[in-house]
Order: C-alpha cells, then sequence, then structure tokens
C-alpha cells in the first residue's frame, strides 16, 4: 500500500542519516559541495524536462506535424507559438507536484478522490495504456521503416529488433544508465532543425504564419489541429514529468531510498532545486516546440510547395524529402524519427504504467527492482511486448499515429482537470500549491483542448 505522509516522515527521519553517509556520489546532487553558477546547477539537474519535451516529438508527433506541414503549409505555425505557454505551464504544475510531496500523480489522486473519482481515474487511465501501446507499435514500425529508408535491413527485422533491446533495458537496466540514454536520444531531434535550415528560403512567410494565426473552419482542418494539440500536449506526459522527477530525487543522496519532498530540505536547497527544476521543465518544452515548429516548417516549403500532401508514414515523409530537399536531408529526418521512437517507447510504457500502479497502491518506477515493483514491470513489458507484436501486423502507421494523437487531444482536457484539482489543494501541496499564473494558463489549457474535441466532432469528427 501506498504509505501516508506521517509514515513518510517517520521513515525518512530515521533512515535520511544513514542514507546520507552510505549513497554514492551522485551527478544530480545539489548540496553545498556540489553547488555553484546557475548554469553549471542546471546541467546537473537536466534531465526530466528534457526527456519529456524530447519525447513528446515521436514518431507520432513527427507524422502529425508533417501531415500538417505537407497539407496546409505553414498553416499550422500559429499552433506552435500557442502550446509552448500551454505546455510547460502544465509540465510545470506537474514536476511541482512531484518536488513538493515526493509522491506519484497516481498516489496523489487517491488522496485527493473518493472512490467514485478514482474509478473513473481508473477508466482513464486503461485508455491511455491501450492508446500507450498502439502508439508505440506505431512508433516501432516508424522506426523500422526509417532503418530500411537507410538501407539497413527489412521493417519488421528492425521493429521486432527494437521492441526487444527496449524490453530488456527497461527490466534489467538501472535508473542511471537508462537516463543516460535518455539524454544521449534527446539530441537525435537536433536533425530536424538542420532540415529546416537547408531547405527555407522564405523566412519572411516562415514569421508571418507563426505570429498570425490561419485557421480554416473545415472537417478536415480542426480534426488535424486536434491531433497537434492532442500530440503536442499528451496525457502520457503528465505522468512521465512527476514520475521521471521522482526517479531522479530517489537518486538524490540528501533522500535516501525515497524522494525527499522540498519541504523536509532547507529553504536554501528547496529553493534551488525548484529553480533548476523548473528551468529544465521550460528549456524542454521550448525545445520540443522547436522541434514541432522546424518540422511543419520543412515539410511545407518542401513537400507541400510540390504538391506531396498524401503522407502515409513517417518515412514517406523522408523519402518525399530526397528530390527537393536532397539525400542528406531526408536521411536527416529518418535519423530523428529513429532517435525520437527510441526515445519515446519507454516513456509511452512507462506512463501509464506510472499511474496505474500508484492508483493500485503498488511500487513503481525504474529504479526499483522487479521484486519490488511487479505490477510496474508486468505493465511496461505489456506495453513494449504488445506494441512489438502489434508492429509486425501490418498496421498503417499514419494512420494509427494520427488517430492516437485525435485520442489524446480528447482525453487530455479529464486528465488535465485530474492535474489542476490535484495541484490546487493546499493540503497535498502546502506551500507549493498553484499560483495565479498557473491556475489561469492550466484551466487555459484544459479549455482549449475540450474546445478543439467539441469543435472536432461538431464539423462531423475525424477526417484525415
Amino acid at each position: 500500500m501506498v504509505p501516508t505522509p506521517e509514515e513518510e516522515a517517520a521513515s525518512s527521519s530515521t533512515t535520511d542519516a544513514a542514507s546520507r553517509s552510505s549513497a554514492p556520489a551522485s551527478e544530480l546532487d545539489l548540496t553545498k559541495a556540489n553547488t555553484g553558477r546557475v548554469w553549471r546547477q542546471y546541467l546537473r539537474a537536466m534531465g526530466p524536462g528534457l526527456v519529456t519535451g524530447a519525447s513528446d516529438d515521436d514518431p507520432s508527433g513527427i507524422a502529425t506535424y508533417s501531415q500538417a506541414g505537407a497539407q496546409y503549409g505553414l498553416s499550422f505555425l500559429w499552433a506552435a507559438l500557442l502550446t509552448l505557454p500551454l505546455m510547460a505551464a502544465v509540465q510545470e504544475i506537474c514536476d511541482r507536484t512531484a518536488l513538493a510531496t515526493g509522491t506519484g500523480l497516481g498516489e496523489l489522486a487517491v488522496r485527493r478522490f473518493h472512490r467514485a473519482g478514482r474509478g473513473i481515474l481508473a477508466v482513464l487511465l486503461v485508455a491511455l495504456i491501450v492508446a500507450n501501446g498502439l502508439n508505440i507499435a506505431a512508433d516501432l514500425v516508424a522506426i523500422g521503416s526509417g532503418m530500411q529508408l537507410l538501407h539497413a535491413g527489412p521493417t519488421f527485422i528492425w521493429a521486432l529488433l527494437a521492441g526487444g533491446l527496449i524490453t530488456a533495458l527497461l527490466v534489467l537496466g538501472s535508473f542511471a544508465r537508462i537516463a543516460l540514454v535518455f539524454k544521449v536520444l534527446c539530441a537525435a531531434l537536433l536533425a530536424y532543425l538542420v532540415v529546416a535550415v537547408l531547405v527555407t528560403h522564405q523566412w519572411g512567410s516562415v514569421l508571418s504564419h507563426t505570429l498570425v494565426p490561419h485557421i480554416e473552419l473545415t472537417r478536415s482542418y480542426l480534426a488535424l489541429l486536434v491531433a497537434v494539440l492532442g500530440t503536442t500536449i499528451s496525457p502520457y506526459l503528465f505522468f512521465w514529468q512527476s514520475a521521471h522527477r521522482l526517479e531522479e530525487m530517489r537518486e538524490e543522496p540528501a533522500g535516501g531510498a525515497r524522494a525527499q519532498p522540498l519541504k523536509r530540505q532547507s529553504p536554501a536547497l528547496a529553493q534551488r532545486k525548484q529553480r533548476t527544476s523548473r528551468l529544465d521543465v521550460f528549456v524542454g518544452m521550448t525545445f520540443s516546440n522547436v522541434v514541432m515548429f522546424a518540422v511543419i516548417v520543412a515539410t511545407a516549403q518542401t513537400l507541400h510547395a510540390h504538391h506531396e500532401t498524401n503522407i502515409q508514414s513517417a518515412a514517406q515523409a523522408a523519402e518525399a524529402l530526397k528530390p527537393f530537399a536532397g539525400h542528406f536531408a531526408s536521411a536527416l529526418f529518418a535519423l530523428g524519427f529513429i532517435g525520437s521512437g527510441l526515445l519515446a517507447i519507454p516513456v509511452l510504457a512507462g506512463s501509464g504504467s506510472v499511474g496505474m500502479a500508484g492508483l493500485l497502491g503498488r511500487e513503481w518506477g525504474f529504479s526499483r527492482s522487479v521484486r519490488k515493483a511487479p505490477v510496474f514491470y508486468g505493465l511496461v513489458a505489456l506495453g513494449t511486448l504488445g506494441g512489438t507484436v502489434l508492429s509486425l501486423l501490418h498496421i498503417n502507421p499514419i494512420h494509427l499515429l494520427v488517430l492516437v494523437a485525435v485520442i489524446n487531444g480528447v482525453a487530455a482536457a479529464p486528465f488535465l482537470v485530474v492535474v489542476m484539482w490535484v495541484s490546487s489543494s493546499r493540503r497535498i501541496m502546502g506551500d507549493y500549491v498553484n499560483g495565479k499564473a498557473a491556475k489561469i494558463l492550466g484551466w487555459l489549457t484544459a479549455a482549449v483542448m475540450a474546445v478543439a474535441a467539441v469543435a472536432m466532432f461538431a464539423t462531423g469528427g475525424v477526417s484525415f
């Protein structure tokens, strides 16, 4: 069962001293001996925000942004500017719940809601796990297609190999090793910035479309808008941001084996931790939206400009770039979604598993052993292996990816309501409860996601 705050405090008081003396040095240590300039503190704390932002640009996101750019040119660029503050605010709120409580969103929901509310959340989490499994399958197909595009072998072999290797890494690897792999894979997304710079020559038009919204009140446009919003502000990211921050806190020597919330740290250390974590989140979300911007620009300036609007896969988008941008740009595009797929699959598998395990009062996390967190690892393996099997069934990946993005867009609003209710509770959050800016942006994001979903169905539902 999930320990109560009183039990956590009692356990922490008896074990913290031993933990500090026996814990190994950590790159996440922000104690006095390991502090310095702000940028050095950020580099040490960098991780959860950056990984969350980068994983948001998985092949689902790349495929959706590619379709937006190919079908509507630069018309969706304004969405990148809109989603940045909303996405950053929501992820900062999720991050702060972890920092303030040392507890995951699933466990916090148990404290915040009555039985009926927890039942509704359980249904939403089951839907999220199913959607994530479908997303994993499509991402594995995208990885295999990318490798085939690079002449490395058949799609199914790489999809099967990637699924098996990722499952083994998550189940058998340590959290420190997994976190390091995550950070390295983030660099793959820089490929899209390079491609955008190589192919763009009309920066004035890019700027005008970014600052002035170009909206079409058609069924296909609104459906794709919901898909863009859904893949940018995805429900699985809410749980992952909180969970990854908690995993990081568990690795800190000051916390021992359990995440130490800010209220149990000295005021100076707590303030420093919150500042560097917030910077990590904001930089990660900015990076995510810059990649989104770059993909739309690159496909608009090449595919849309040459009337290549029917994109059936991320690999096809990369292949279609070749006549207009050259083999180098095409290969870079492929490397980008291969790397982002390898990064996103563990996040997809872990996020829903974290929420469900927490809601059931079970241990979770890649820093826990399989013996201590069997439910969590079982759900993770179900997601990765299930996705691997689905990837071998000749599914059309682009349709599945965009469909999952739309599902996320529709499901985002109720999950955001859960996040806002938890983070606005002073009983749970204490002094780290939402301020005015967080409340405004958080509820505005929930409203935007809800209105977009209603508008999509009001105009006739999904159409691609």
